[in-house]
């Protein structure tokens, strides 16, 4: 019961880099709490600078054969982007059925050497120079130690606890509703994107390929009606429309996922690493989904990590490499956020005199939004990039 790597979590985040270190040769060992993922109301959408991080782990073409659909087009309203011609390395979005990619990712880890264990549930971690862990399955506890413990257990990791990592949270903002939707008007090589700054609201519709879509709205947390189950999905199209997305798109859309709501507030661990124990994907940092960087920046942690371990042997030196970079490039992300955050959702009179200044020129000057979708944390935000999103310049 002796391995290089245990992985906590089966997700976009653990089963990738599971397989990444699998295929250099370590010995891995994933558990996996669930019998078998299922729809959650989750991030679908691996956005162009998230979809270069895929091919540097090697997962981009297995993800594409197996359950990716290809997204060319961004729309923004009156704004239609060309991501294959606007993007640095040529890709558009790589939106997936969350249930589909999560069993397609743990599959190649499998297939790349590592092991599986499920349904298993890590009941007790032990930090230290020799980490190990008691895992359930059935009716039987199992410890086993490995060089380094990485927990990828998602926004609400209980191995983030009870490894005692301390944890940072933004004040909640938004408050997202999503739903999977079969048969809405919008072609299947577009995002569509409706966002309304008036109401301090949002749409977003990706297609997942099949005549399926994963509808979202999100609005300011203290005007939000809480959204859930089928009893509510009237409600959800009527603020999907309300927002400004046209009524035609929902003329023959039919729900066939649950309806469920939740708070999107970013949340993030300092340094994730601490005596052995390493945090990966939302277990480490949970962007917020309105923003849509999650899946990308679950990857980059992935493929730091594989990096920073191939390169050095002194695994504790390597894993605290990884932490500093993530530190960097998460708090990258989370600084433009906050930009979009203060000018679209904010309220107030001086926020709306910041919106009165601005919008009208970022509408005749849509580059002026930082390229956060395209370039993730090398977006530029030195202070004249900042005044030019705020119109101040």
């Amino acid at each position: 019961m002796s391995y290089d790597i245990l992985v906590i979590g089966g997700g976009i985040a653990g089963a990738s880099f599971a397989g990444a270190m699998a295929c250099q040769g370590a010995k891995v060992l994933v558990c996996e709490r669930t019998p078998a993922f299922s729809d959650r109301v989750r991030g679908e959408a691996l956005i162009p600078w998230g979809v270069e991080e895929a091919e540097r782990l090697g997962v981009h073409q297995y993800l594409l054969e197996n359950c990716g659909n290809v997204v060319q087009w961004w729309s923004t309203g009156e704004v239609r982007r060309d991501l294959f011609a606007t993007t640095r390395a040529g890709h558009g979005f790589l939106d997936f059925y969350h249930p589909e990619m999560q069993q397609c990712l743990l599959n190649r880890a499998a297939q790349a050497g590592a092991k599986i264990w499920r349904p298993a549930e890590v009941v007790e971690v032990t930090p230290g120079e020799v980490p190990s862990a008691i895992i359930r399955c059935g009716d039987t506890a199992h410890r086993a130690s490995a060089r380094l413990i990485v927990a990828a257990d998602g926004r609400g990791s209980r191995m983030r606890q009870i490894s005692g990592f301390s944890c940072r949270r933004d004040e909640p903002c938004m408050e997202i509703a999503g739903v999977l939707h079969r048969n809405l008007a919008i072609a299947e090589d577009t995002a569509e994107l409706v966002l309304n700054a008036t109401r301090q609201e949002l749409a977003i519709f990706l297609p997942l390929g099949e005549k399926r879509y994963r509808s979202y709205f999100a609005r300011r947390r203290d005007r939000q009606i809480r959204l859930s189950g089928a009893g509510d999905a009237g409600i959800f199209l009527r603020c999907c429309i309300g927002s400004g997305a046209p009524a035609e798109w929902f003329e023959a859309a039919e729900a066939i996922g649950p309806l469920a709501s939740f708070d999107g507030a970013d949340h993030w661990v300092p340094h994730p690493h601490r005596n052995g124990i390493v945090l990966i994907g939302d277990a480490a940092a949970a962007s917020d989904p309105t923003y849509g960087c999650g899946l990308a920046l679950s990857l980059r942690d992935a493929r730091v990590l594989r990096d920073q371990l191939v390169a050095d042997n002194q695994w504790d030196r390597a894993a605290d490499a990884y932490a500093e970079e993530h530190d960097g490039y998460y708090a990258a992300i989370h600084e433009v956020h906050s930009w979009w955050r203060r000018l679209f959702f904010e309220t107030g009179p001086t926020a709306e005199e910041m919106r009165s200044r601005a919008l009208p020129k970022i509408t005749e000057d849509p580059d002026r939004i930082p390229d956060f979708i395209g370039l993730g944390p090398e977006t530029p935000r030195d202070e004249a990039t900042r005044r030019r999103f705020f119109g101040d310049d």
